[in-house]
């Protein structure tokens, strides 16, 4: 026999109640946390949210969706760095209004002030800056002339790097449906064991996409996307972008094992962040 409607409802009440307690007791540990983290300019940690999604999604089971879980959590996660201190995001939003908007709202929350900017110059800017603690910058793509990624090749306390690939779990409200983005921040990279890393190294001489790969395969690397910039200004140098699938430090022995393959071509090379990798669709079944 079905149980009466009445009893229902106050089952689902006092399970609301008991969410709502415990909202309130997560919220006083992490007012507890701020004071561990104080002396830090930028107090997101974008390796610590993903782990807590793929430690989620693990042990989910029953019929509520994954995707609304997702949500959820990323309105809570959002909702408490505001205790921690000032969160704000850059959108980057070009001539034509096209944006990342819809983005960066479904990972940073629906109440997180957000703030367009023409050019990724002006973002890496900003971010640099904190004028936003958050910015979120096209997918790199190849044959650009002054790709954004150029402004964070070099080494510093306070130079943005990139801290996640957007979306983290698909079917967001991002138009057009295969949207992304990633997001820089001057936040470290940490692993999560489910990582990519961005690196960029200058070099003498042009090289081809194979002769990168194969170097990376001889020190344990594998290469995922490589793209290049070519400065008039700077003719005798190529930079070159390139995506690893790894976690990779910055001080990981292995890229100087891969700048020595090139015979002193490559002189240069630095980290600029990586992200946990985004959730694939056969996770949310």
């Amino acid at each position: 026999m079905a149980r009466d409607l009445t009893d229902l409802r106050r089952e689902i009440d006092a399970i609301d109640d008991q969410i709502h307690d415990l909202l309130k007791q997560r919220t006083k540990i992490v007012e507890e946390v701020r004071l561990y983290k104080k002396d830090e300019r930028v107090k997101i940690r974008p390796a610590r949210e993903a782990e807590i999604i793929y430690r989620l999604f693990a042990q989910h089971d029953g019929k509520f969706p994954k995707r609304e879980l997702f949500r959820i959590w990323r309105e809570l996660i959002v909702a408490t760095l505001s205790l921690e201190g000032p969160f704000s995001a850059g959108v980057f939003m070009d001539d034509e209004g096209n944006s990342f908007w819809d983005l960066a709202r479904d990972q940073y929350g629906s109440y997180t002030p957000m703030t367009p900017f023409p050019s990724t110059r002006r973002i890496i800017e900003a971010v640099q800056k904190q004028e936003v603690t958050v910015g979120i910058v096209p997918m790199p793509e190849r044959a650009e002339q002054d790709p954004w990624w150029r402004r964070m090749a070099f080494e510093g306390e306070h130079v943005p790097r990139v801290i996640a690939r957007l979306p983290f779990v698909s079917g967001s409200n991002a138009r057009p449906r295969d949207q992304e983005a990633l997001v820089v921040s001057p936040v470290p990279q940490e692993p999560t064991g489910r990582d990519r890393t961005y690196l960029v190294i200058e070099s003498a001489e042009q090289l081809a996409p194979s002769q990168i790969n194969a170097a990376l395969r001889d020190v344990g690397l594998g290469m995922v996307f490589s793209t290049e910039c070519h400065d008039d200004h700077r003719p005798s140098v190529w930079q070159i972008l390139i995506e690893l699938d790894d976690f990779v430090a910055s001080d990981d022995p292995r890229i100087e094992q891969f700048k020595n393959a090139f015979d002193g071509a490559v002189q240069f090379a630095v980290t600029i962040g990586g992200y946990a990798v985004p959730v694939a669709d056969d996770e949310l079944a």
